[in-house]
């Protein structure tokens, strides 16, 4: 059959269209194998929460994605669908997100009766060390980071908007500025509380509002890196050194667009055999 012009480019287009479908069906695939071989060894229940901002792109375009809604719904399903004995290891490869979002996953995860370790390979800056805190072990890399957790309200530090209402007289303070300053300090309040909530079954309230307030009222930039030193000093649970299946792991991500960061298999009960 004879090709014209037309034809080959509409092919062409199509093969381009297909190849990320394709491309992402294959690391799907590899990511199961890859997961199944981690819950085996460790006798675990394995979760990733992945948002990769450097390579996910579509037609050329960059994206990026943040802890919301839909990751905190799927985590969530997934440790309720855990038997209440079994461990589970959580992956977490992201920036941060809505506070609401990282809260939930953090209640869902404190609260499995299980220990629940949480990997963080790269980085789990906000939200994400939000998520960490509630975690019974947190194992880093080396060169691994967590970050602050104090909110941002429309991009900015609400620290530093107390600070600058905090800088001059009252009456020389905007109405704007007052509102920001209002809603900081209910954020502020809200975060800490939240976080002494979740680290108070394993440590003293009084360390845990002391590590809260230190990590919430903007002692750092909202982008400083916790060094896995910085974070025990702190006194967190943290353990240096990852397993060589979860760096392995991390080398199938980034991998085409799909709707939901989260990813985790149905539970294989005991004496099942997988087809």
């Amino acid at each position: 059959m004879e090709l014209n012009l037309s034809t080959l480019i509409v092919l062409a287009f199509l093969a381009m269209m297909l190849q990320p479908l394709m491309t992402g069906r294959m690391f799907a695939l590899r990511r199961a194998r890859a997961i199944r071989n981690i819950e085996t060894r460790r006798r675990s229940r394995v979760i990733t929460m992945i948002h990769r901002q450097e390579k996910r792109s579509l037609f050329g375009f960059n994206m990026s994605s943040m802890i919301g809604l839909e990751d905190a719904q799927s985590i969530i399903s997934a440790i309720k669908a855990t038997p209440r004995d079994m461990p589970i290891d959580l992956v977490l490869h992201t920036p941060g997100g809505l506070v609401l979002a990282a809260m939930q996953i953090a209640r869902a995860v404190e609260a499995h009766p299980a220990k629940v370790t949480v990997f963080v390979p790269i980085y789990a800056m906000s939200g994400g060390t939000l998520i960490a805190l509630a975690a019974d072990e947190i194992v880093m890399g080396e060169f691994s980071m967590l970050g602050p957790i104090d909110p941002q309200i429309m991009g900015v530090s609400a620290a530093s908007i107390l600070a600058a209402r905090d800088a001059k007289p009252v009456e020389h303070v905007s109405d704007l500025a007052l509102v920001l300053a209002d809603v900081s300090e209910k954020a502020t309040a809200q975060v800490k509380r939240g976080a002494v909530e979740i680290m108070t079954p394993r440590m003293e309230r009084a360390e845990a509002e002391a590590l809260a307030a230190k990590l919430a009222s903007g002692t750092w930039t909202h982008d400083y890196a916790l060094t896995p030193e910085e974070a025990t000093s702190l006194g967190l649970a943290v353990t240096v050194g990852l397993p060589q299946e979860v760096l392995d792991l991390m080398k199938l991500y980034p991998a085409p667009v799909k709707q939901s960061a989260v990813e985790f298999l149905p539970f294989d009960p005991p004496g099942r055999r997988m087809g």
